[in-house]
């Protein structure tokens, strides 16, 4: 039997093409998307698609359950994917973006998480992979909200690889930068939603913002195909022990590096001009 795999959001970008890619590979993938519109779209391209909403324990649940019955119970790979980041300086974001951030980004994986987790012991085997962020590794203006949940992320992830150390299950982090998405429409939605541009200090910056994130093309020369996250998450579904990190992107491995070695002061100068 092909190996299956559970990959939330996958109605663009990330997610989209590593479910397309994985089904034409020939492995079992249970796709998930939070709109229903999505995922009848993804099954009318022969794709096995439920719908799942993080931000819902009954969705979360519901979505699960409609996985178990397709692979007949078992579940080898969650690739928790699924998230949209919210633009704003933290002193202009209205406290219940920040907990829309992180019911998306955090508390909807770790349900969806702890759920798999004792199913994958029971069976004796599974993998759980987190698509983190550069911006898990270092942080940038206007992006707190983003920030904080995927420095939470990798915290979590990091505890969670602790504490399933003595089991069968693998815990293992991608850390890509910028990635061809969506997610600059869906972060550009958000940021109009939630913030006051006219009472801000920041309105010369946000006007800038605004144009970036209303680009078509990628704004950043680093900038790489979907394909770029495929390539780990095959080499940790087909590795019998996955590494507990793999970097995708130039800008993660050169911050990666130079959060490692440079004092904080010099590294904020740096980070403070970047985009």
């Amino acid at each position: 039997m092909s190996t299956s795999i559970l990959i939330t959001g996958c109605s663009t970008g990330i997610g989209y093409h590593c479910a397309i890619a994985l089904h034409q590979a020939g492995y079992q993938v249970i796709a998930s998307c939070r709109h229903l519109k999505d995922v009848a779209a993804l099954q009318a391209q022969g794709l096995h698609c439920v719908q799942l909403d993080l931000t819902t324990s009954e969705s979360i649940q519901q979505g699960l359950k409609e996985t178990l019955d397709i692979t007949g119970g078992t579940l080898d790979v969650l690739f928790n994917n699924a998230a949209y980041g919210q633009p704003g300086a933290l002193e202009d974001l209205p406290t219940h973006a920040l907990r829309e951030q992180f019911e998306t980004n955090i508390f909807g994986w770790h349900e969806l998480t702890t759920l798999v987790i004792p199913l994958m012991l029971k069976q004796g085997h599974g993998k759980i992979v987190q698509n983190s962020s550069v911006l898990g590794l270092v942080a940038m203006k206007y992006r707190g909200a983003y920030n904080a949940s995927k420095f939470a992320l990798e915290g979590y992830t990091d505890t969670l690889r602790l504490e399933l150390m003595d089991t069968p299950i693998s815990v293992s982090l991608i850390e890509p930068g910028p990635i061809e998405s969506q997610f600059r429409d869906n972060a550009k939605r958000q940021f109009e939603k939630h913030i006051n541009i006219d009472d801000s200090r920041h309105q010369a910056s946000y006007k800038k913002t605004l144009e970036r994130l209303g680009t078509s093309s990628p704004t950043n020369k680093f900038t790489l195909t979907p394909e770029a996250v495929l390539k780990p998450l095959l080499n940790i579904i087909n590795t019998n022990k996955p590494a507990p990190r793999y970097y995708v992107t130039q800008p993660t491995y050169i911050f990666g590096f130079l959060r490692r070695v440079l004092p904080s002061q010099w590294l904020d100068k740096l980070l403070v001009k970047s985009n």
